[in-house]
């Protein structure tokens, strides 16, 4: 083991065959699954994807509300706690996706991340925040809308690790 402890993450997705190219993290929903005939759709590293000496636990999803309107912003709170026996860093990274849009979107977004070192056993609570206006796309006229709507607040450590969901309504 190291003097260090990595804790950088993927800035993309790591395909575990080149016949899965191109493979990012949010691309559009197909409407069929994304699996070969011989083959897992499913990369060797996703994105956001990161190695360490010690281990975290992140957990606890707090929103500061479920019903936004544009002008607010949404505050994520989650507890992260170093696990392992080696002091280190995570990187907590929210995602959100539109559940019902009125045009293709992303199957997840990043929109916030945060970095938070800790010794073995610590805790700390980190709180995200994501402005409304964040979530706004080009719709059919192109023109920038944040649309009404259910959005699925989801976070963890990489785009495939996302165990702590929230929905909340832009109104």
């Amino acid at each position: 083991m190291g003097t260090e402890n990595p804790s950088g993450k993927l800035p993309i997705t790591f395909p575990a065959e080149e016949g899965q190219l191109p493979l990012t993290y949010n691309h559009h929903p197909t409407g069929r699954g994304n699996d070969y005939y011989d083959l897992s759709g499913e990369p060797l590293y996703p994105f956001g994807f990161g190695l360490s000496y010690t281990t975290f636990e992140i957990s606890d999803l707090i929103l500061n509300k479920t019903k936004y309107s544009e002008n607010e912003t949404i505050t994520a709170k989650v507890l992260v706690k170093n696990t392992g026996l080696k002091a280190g860093s995570e990187v907590v990274q929210l995602y959100v996706k539109d559940v019902l849009a009125s045009v293709s979107r992303p199957v997840i977004e990043l929109k916030g991340f945060k970095k938070v070192y800790l010794n073995p056993g610590e805790s700390k609570q980190v709180t995200l925040e994501i402005p409304v206006k964040e979530l706004k796309f080009l719709d059919e006229k192109m023109e920038w809308i944040v649309e009404k709507g259910t959005y699925r607040i989801m976070v963890g450590n990489s785009s495939k690790n996302l165990s702590l969901k929230r929905n909340i309504e832009v109104e």
